[in-house]
């Protein structure tokens, strides 16, 4: 039987500290202060009379205990959210909800015709939208917010628990406005003369990127602005000499109408697999079986495979 003194608060922060291994990250998530945070974690600890995170200079770490009742604690706030979905969908007059997560090189190539793709193949789901850095939308899909994510593959540490399908493979690129100086003497060493905008820690082509750069001689980048963002990326790059280093899908559009200008180099070496990510445990439901189909076929229609 449940012990009823733990209520939904406990199971929340703790999940929250164990993925953002820190008390005090976890209570500006929860929008609580750290002395409180603590507090909540330590009536769970005492409720279920063990031990389940050990504290560090380094961060918070989960014991065992604390690795397995992790386990079924995002479970459960996963189903929970799933069930306040299941009510949203009641009152959205039959039609099922349907969350998905887009990196943005998936939001910007792949996402539009996918769309066009079910809205042909059915009229009953109501498609949600979000983009955003990997682990963000990684962490959104552990909580039950998003259904499904697409993207890259991110590193171990960033998977457990989620399952990967492979749809098709995608390179970085280095990109600059037209009549850029890098245009017309592209020199990977000459680099660091310019402004860069450069990918952030959360996402899954920084490890890529950075093993790139130093196969290939090239140091620090003192003037860089770390970024995934699209919108700011096309502003800033179209008006400035600043070079970006992006996946290839969020400005294959621009590139194919001459707004920026792809950078002749090889980048073989940042290959990496673009799939569909989803809870281990999870069991497809009608609405995301045919998202899967219409993702399918605008791969296809784009020969993006």
């Amino acid at each position: 039987m449940i012990d009823r003194r733990i209520k939904f608060r406990h199971i929340q922060c703790f999940v929250e500290i164990c993925r953002q291994k820190s008390l005090k990250k976890a209570a500006e998530k929860q929008f609580l202060t750290q002395p409180a945070i603590s507090k909540t974690l330590k009536e769970l600890e005492e409720i279920l009379n063990t031990q389940l995170l050990i504290r560090s200079r380094a961060g918070v770490t989960p014991t065992t205990q604390g690795e397995v009742f992790l386990h079924f604690a995002e479970m459960s706030v996963a189903s929970l959210q799933q069930g306040l979905y299941g009510v949203e969908q009641v009152s959205s007059g039959g039609k099922t909800r349907l969350a998905v997560g887009a990196l943005p090189s998936v939001a910007a190539s792949l996402m539009p015709a996918t769309v066009e793709k079910l809205d042909a193949i059915t009229q009953d789901v109501r498609l949600t939208i979000s983009d955003g850095p990997h682990g963000y939308l990684i962490n959104q899909l552990r909580q039950g917010e998003l259904d499904l994510v697409i993207g890259r593959l991110g590193a171990p540490d960033t998977m457990q628990g989620i399952s990967f399908t492979q749809l098709y493979n995608e390179h970085v690129v280095f990109v600059a406005r037209p009549q850029h100086p890098m245009t017309v003497d592209p020199d990977l060493t000459q680099l660091t003369n310019w402004p860069v905008l450069f990918p952030s820690a959360a996402s899954a082509i920084r490890p890529l990127v950075e093993r790139f750069l130093i196969a290939n001689g090239v140091g620090d980048i003192p003037n860089r602005i770390e970024t995934v963002s699209g919108a700011f990326g096309r502003a800033y790059v179209a008006k400035t000499d600043a070079i970006w280093i992006i996946s290839a899908g969020v400005v294959a559009n621009e590139i194919e109408d001459g707004r920026l200008v792809q950078l002749p180099f090889e980048m073989d070496g940042t290959k990496g697999p673009v799939g569909l990510m989803v809870r281990q445990d999870n069991e497809p439901s009608p609405a995301e079986r045919m998202f899967r189909l219409a993702i399918t076929q605008a791969i296809k229609d784009l020969k993006m495979a």
